[in-house]
């Protein structure tokens, strides 16, 4: 699912900075600032691009995961949260306020809105990105990193293609008793104990006969910051500060308890809200806009 969401990503193929300083912004700014708006863009954004990258897939993970999850959530806090002045009903004598109804609407929505960035974040920014980026300031921490994320989906793969051949050859860990179960996945463990135990020395022996660790020693990259990558840092940037300073004087604020207050309604605060929904739209504008020319360059 990463790779063919990447691909079709054209987001994905601007400067590393860009995708970083992006993606830093569209996580952080749920999480400083609650704003029920901003909450709300900040979602539809994540998840309009989130399915658009992965169809079907990501239609399914958004609906029969997140939503779930956003739901429980927000059921959750007035349970247990019983701040605010505004009481709608009592539930075993303990009160159910407005305010914490509210509150858990819009910690549902900020949980929601940063798990589908962060799937967006894993489909876009590669651990070569995250390598480019960090190796020179902390290359040991970069490269654990890295190494640890690309593990994951590996031993995936490799229990899959394992499960794989010892069902060919009637040892199916989904079918018999249960202890037969059992001990067939017990020996599938035990064979990727060994594959990762091997895979770890085959990548120390290749980091070493490629002169990690040594002094004066260069890396290649195949990126470059161009024009493009100005023009788009410089726009993001421009945006993203118009927003910081709404959010700095208090234009676009909002507090809980003890009453429920929210602002924004200003021209100013509805300016700062365009620009916050314009740079969250970046990347599924640019993605729609080459998939749209695409398409009408083959008629």
């Amino acid at each position: 699912m990463t790779a063919s969401a990447a691909d079709r990503s054209i987001f994905a193929g601007y400067h590393p900075i860009i995708n970083y300083v992006f993606f830093g912004y569209a996580v952080l700014v749920p999480i400083l600032f609650m704003h029920p708006v901003l909450l709300a863009i900040s979602f539809a954004s994540a998840f309009s691009w989130f399915v658009y990258l992965n169809r079907g897939r990501g239609l399914k993970f958004g609906l029969g995961l997140v939503v779930p999850l956003m739901v429980i959530a927000a059921l959750f806090n007035p349970a247990f949260n019983h701040e605010g002045a505004t009481i709608l009903f009592y539930m075993n004598d303990n009160p159910i306020t407005l305010e914490s109804v509210i509150y858990g609407i819009c910690a549902a929505v900020m949980i929601g809105g940063v798990i589908l960035w962060f799937a967006c974040y894993n489909a876009v920014m590669t651990s070569d990105k995250f390598i480019y980026l960090f190796g020179r300031m902390v290359p040991a921490m970069s490269l654990v990193i890295s190494m640890a994320l690309r593990f994951i989906p590996r031993y995936r793969a490799q229990a899959g293609r394992i499960a794989s051949a010892r069902r060919g050859i009637g040892f199916d860990v989904s079918s018999g008793k249960f202890l037969r179960r059992v001990r067939s996945g017990g020996e599938i463990l035990s064979v990727m104990v060994t594959w990762a135990l091997e895979n770890a020395i085959e990548t120390s022996d290749s980091m070493r006969s490629r002169g990690y660790g040594l002094s004066g020693r260069t890396a290649y990259s195949v990126y470059r910051f161009d024009s493009r990558d100005r023009a788009m840092l410089v726009a993001m940037l421009a945006l993203m500060a118009a927003v910081a300073t709404a959010l700095a004087a208090e234009v676009v604020s909002v507090m809980f308890f003890p009453l429920f207050t929210v602002s924004g309604t200003s021209p100013f605060g509805m300016a700062a809200f365009a620009c916050h929904a314009a740079v969250c739209v970046i990347p599924l504008a640019l993605d729609v806009r080459e998939d749209v020319v695409w398409r009408m360059s083959l008629k």
